[in-house]
């Protein structure tokens, strides 16, 4: 078998911190990982890619060595190195109806939005679910980083509190009030991040068997989490101003769910938020057939509120006598902290910070203490205003652009996310797009059936770069 330049990475970054070693590596491995380079593929010569990079053969050597330790390549003697056959690595999904293809996995997604390539740096993703980096404010975090250890280092050697960090807690029952739901500090659990939040919910309140209901589409990362837990997930149809209530108040009388998971304000992934009527309606079924509401409010304050955009949350209606209200600030503020957190009744976030303290003990005590500096300081409310800002100064001329490459959307009036119709399966259109450096999210991986979709979702932030425009211009023929 010939070998081929295909396999040669793009241009190294001199001075960047990395060594060119690890350059390589990292890239040609990305390659092997998604299956551009096929097992079995002969690859370049050492002359002919040290030739290409402009690195000596020692350098390329020392690359080739390091995948072959770790199983990427094979070196056969007198013939030159070979990519190894790798298994591929899938989480189980639902069953397709004959002759369908199948769909990308979760894995797929979550391995190319961390992806990085030496000419993009991180993978240029116009599906991501997070703000660019530069749309954030490292700064802001740095200062509060600095702030909290400059305490004394006892503060900081412990496990912290199992239901989290006092002064945050009573930081968020600020913030809390700010939305109309009254919670003191004492129904407040601290988290992980969102993702625990619902893990520590589904274990408490549901059991093995039990359904859990969704919107379709929804946050796809939760699917998985909930059928490893062995429980039922279904969709419930999400449209323009909620969920299908016909169907909701169908599917709740013939399955008895445990919770239904709902993003009321900016649901992920359209953007679009709950209307009163139907608020109202959806705590009518859950009364009705005794279920749980999980308000994930993960993007609240990406949301300007006020009288000009009124959002109806479903924990100010209930008051969380039957909602359970989650949020966080990995989107809005760093992934990194991990910072998340549960507002219910006294009787559930004691059942809750038990449930964490069996899974965990408890959530980091340094990220809740930079948490509540930015939160205490004044600074958050600010930064959230800066985001929504640039939001709204890229929004129109997006949506123009996405017209223009032939896309069908419904506009949202804030948020980051578009779910755009590309008319065509777009499993195949984000293959295209891995090959060209770009993430995109398809429609089949929101859905609990993971059928194939016509539909992605795009994000605003993430799309401020020619290439993407380049991509769409190519294959959507536009």
């Amino acid at each position: 078998m010939s070998n081929t330049t295909d396999a040669i990475p793009g241009l190294l970054t001199r001075g960047s911190g990395e060594t060119l070693i690890d350059q390589i590596v990292r890239s040609l491995a990305a390659r092997i990982d998604d299956r551009m380079l096929r097992g079995g593929a002969r690859m370049p010569s050492i002359r002919q890619c040290a030739a290409s990079l402009n690195v000596s053969c020692a350098t390329v050597v020392a690359s080739y060595d390091k995948l072959v330790a770790r199983d990427y390549l094979e070196s056969r003697r007198g013939a030159g190195f070979y990519v190894r056959e790798r298994a591929p690595l899938h989480l189980p999904v639902a069953p397709q109806p004959q002759g369908a293809a199948r769909p990308m996995d979760v894995v797929w997604l979550i391995r190319n939005m961390f992806r990085e390539s030496p000419a993009l740096g991180t993978s240029l993703a116009p599906g991501s679910g997070m703000l660019p980096p530069d749309w954030l404010d490292g700064e802001l975090v740095g200062r509060a980083l600095r702030d909290v250890s400059r305490q004394p280092g006892a503060l900081m050697l412990g496990y912290g509190a199992p239901q989290g960090f006092l002064p945050l807690r009573q930081q968020l029952q600020i913030k809390l009030a700010g939305l109309e739901i009254a919670c003191p500090p004492a129904q407040i659990v601290t988290t992980v991040g969102v993702m625990q939040a619902l893990d520590l919910v589904a274990r408490e309140f549901a059991r093995p068997g039990d359904t859990i209901f969704v919107d379709d589409p929804a946050y796809w990362l939760m699917f998985g989490a909930f059928a490893a837990m062995g429980m039922q997930v279904i969709g419930i149809p999400r449209q323009g101003d909620g969920p299908d209530i016909a169907v909701l108040e169908e599917m709740a009388a013939i399955h008895r769910p445990r919770l239904y998971v709902i993003n009321s304000v900016l649901h992920n992934p359209s953007s679009t938020s709950l209307s009163a009527a139907k608020a109202f309606q959806v705590l009518r079924l859950a009364e009705q057939h005794d279920f749980l509401v999980v308000e994930d409010d993960i993007y609240c304050d990406m949301h300007p509120g006020g009288t000009v955009q009124p959002a109806t949350r479903l924990a100010a209606l209930d008051q969380l006598r039957r909602v359970i209200y989650l949020g966080g600030f990995s989107k809005s503020l760093a992934a990194n902290l991990r910072v998340g957190f549960i507002a219910t009744s006294l009787e559930r976030a004691q059942r809750l910070a038990d449930r964490k303290m069996l899974s965990t003990l408890t959530s980091s005590d340094l990220g809740e203490r930079v948490v509540y500096k930015i939160l205490s300081q004044g600074l958050y409310r600010k930064h959230a205003e800066r985001l929504r800002a640039r939001l709204d100064r890229v929004r129109d001329g997006t949506y123009r652009r996405l017209e223009l490459a032939g896309l069908r959307f419904e506009p949202a009036a804030a948020g980051m996310f578009v779910w755009a119709d590309a008319g065509s399966d777009t499993n195949l259109l984000a293959e295209q797009a891995l090959a060209d450096g770009l993430v995109l999210a398809p429609g089949s991986l929101f859905s609990p059936r993971q059928l194939p979709s016509t539909r992605m979702r795009l994000n605003l932030a993430t799309m401020q770069d020619e290439r993407v425009w380049d991509f769409f211009q190519r294959t959507l023929g536009s």
